[in-house]
């Protein structure tokens, strides 16, 4: 990555989060995997029923509490602890996982280690590392109507996550519809990645230069909007 692109800023997790949740509309169910995705759970509008689900067996719960605030017994599949709703729900592994493989959920957000051109999704092994685990992420990958990936653009040293084709070890192939990063909103289509939003300060240009594929650029790419 070159000295300029270092120098610009980029978004933190928090807004990441919340421009995915901007892609939730009302009504619909949700299941926020783990790290920023999780997060997108603080920034559903006032008025907006969003139905958040976790494999680990709620339905219905609300925002992340505060560090050290919650109940311990009341957790996203994270652990991490969130405010109960009205007409919250739980229920077993079983029956979690057949909404999910029932077809149930609007939405699933996943981080990633790679997404392919093609929306090839690897998100649960690192190969040098040999450690991973699997748990759902095959289930959400297909089961739900939509996939989001929230993720860094690039790894810690500034090689690009969406690539051509995934060295990793696949999740699911052909499964990602929409992209968010810190530094950009593309779409996966069947014509290939469409840059739709970027990073303010950031251009189509520096977005392509820090991704393996070529990118089409929506004739109406503009900076991300968060409100």
């Amino acid at each position: 990555m070159s000295d300029n692109l270092q120098a610009k800023e980029k978004l933190d997790r928090q807004t990441v989060a919340l421009r995915v949740a901007k892609e939730f509309q009302d009504g619909n169910v949700v299941n926020l995997g783990i790290g920023i995705p999780m997060l997108a759970s603080n920034f559903i509008p006032a008025g907006r029923e969003v139905i958040f689900h976790a494999e680990n067996g709620v339905l219905g719960f609300g925002e992340v509490t505060p560090s050290g605030e919650g109940d311990l017994d009341l957790v996203n599949a994270g652990g991490q602890t969130v405010k109960p709703q009205p007409g919250m729900c739980f229920f077993s592994h079983d029956e979690s996982f057949a909404i999910v493989r029932g077809g149930y959920l609007d939405i699933s957000v996943m981080g990633a280690y790679q997404v392919s051109e093609k929306g090839d999704l690897a998100n649960y092994m690192v190969p040098e590392r040999e450690v991973g685990t699997i748990g759902g992420a095959m289930d959400l990958a297909f089961g739900a109507k939509k996939l989001i990936i929230a993720m860094n653009h690039t790894t810690k040293d500034g090689e690009p996550r969406i690539v051509r084709k995934c060295s990793y070890l696949l999740t699911a192939p052909e499964c990602v519809d929409l992209i968010v990063t810190d530094i950009a909103v593309i779409e996966v289509t069947d014509r290939g990645l469409v840059l739709k939003e970027v990073a303010p300060g950031w251009t189509p240009e520096d977005v392509q230069s820090l991704t393996e594929p070529t990118l089409t650029v929506d004739p109406d790419c503009h900076d991300i909007e968060l409100v």
